[in-house]
């Protein structure tokens, strides 16, 4: 079986031509639409995808402040960070990047994030409202996987989705997405017993646990198709997945690859988000 390349760039590429549009118009009205970066780690994976946020701002006319805590920051710090953004006039959008500080949980401080600037869908108050279906931001990663899904015509209605990973950034909210596109999920985590035994019935796998080649050939059903969200830093500095591809190819009918598969979607529906808290928080008219 030939397993098609799953690219999101395509993908990425229509939605940054919105975006950039939109950003434009907001700047003609008086300001480019501003992003807070608010980071605490210094893990090598994080630092290329911020660096990647950093560039795509640049690209489409978004203004972006990184805000480097350093890897020793405190949750009181962290908090008293995203609180400041908050409520400056100035900043639209406000995205805590992921790893935290050992001791530092993202229940600690995403509440702090205010729900109208939380772009990727963290506090427990963009949750709540993805949760119960109403309008809010949700997590881009999540929302990533089901729109590179939807552009590849690969059906989720009766669908079989097994989501690998329970996290409150992807795994979760990924969940609650699946759900309302009429799909039927089962979330798979570290304590599922035989893991390939369950994967293996799903019409699609999406691999979001954080652990290189956790998903390979046993655990994907013929015909299956599999989405790889891991970004994880290989032994050699390269970025790689979760999912062994190798393994996986020949058998799969889809495969995201990594990089260029749900990354270059995420970190183009992040930049939307951006704009779209900006034109929420200007005046009518004035842009």
């Amino acid at each position: 079986m030939d397993t098609v390349s799953l690219s999101g760039k395509e993908l990425a590429a229509a939605i940054n031509a919105d975006t950039k549009a939109r950003a434009a118009a907001l700047t003609d009205g008086g300001a480019a639409p501003r992003l807070a970066l608010v980071v605490a780690n210094d893990d090598p994976a994080s630092t290329w995808y911020v660096n990647s946020l950093r560039k795509a701002a640049e690209r489409l006319g978004i203004a972006c402040d990184t805000v480097d805590l350093g890897s020793e920051a405190s949750a009181a710090e962290i908090r008293a960070e995203l609180t400041a953004r908050g409520a400056d006039s100035a900043t639209d959008a406000i995205m805590l990047q992921t790893p935290l500080p050992a001791g530092v949980t993202l229940d600690d401080v995403s509440s702090a994030i205010v729900a109208s600037k939380d772009v990727d869908g963290v506090s427990p108050l963009s949750l709540g409202l993805l949760a119960a279906g109403l309008d809010g931001f949700v997590p881009a990663t999540s929302e990533a996987v089901v729109e590179l899904l939807q552009h590849h015509e690969i059906p989720l209605t009766g669908r079989h989705v097994a989501v690998v990973g329970r996290s409150n950034v992807v795994g979760k909210p990924l969940a609650q997405l699946l759900l309302a596109k009429d799909a039927t999920v089962t979330v798979c985590h570290s304590r599922t017993a035989d893991l390939a035994a369950v994967t293996a019935t799903a019409d699609v796998v999406v691999a979001a646990a954080g652990r290189i080649g956790l998903i390979s050939g046993e655990h994907v059903r013929e015909g299956a198709v599999v989405i790889d969200v891991g970004t994880n830093e290989a032994a050699d500095g390269k970025i790689v997945g979760d999912v062994d591809a190798e393994s996986v190819r020949g058998k799969a009918a889809g495969l995201s690859p990594v990089p260029g598969g749900v990354g270059p979607v995420t970190t183009a529906l992040l930049m939307r988000h951006v704009v779209t808290a900006a034109e929420s928080d200007r005046p009518s008219g004035s842009a």
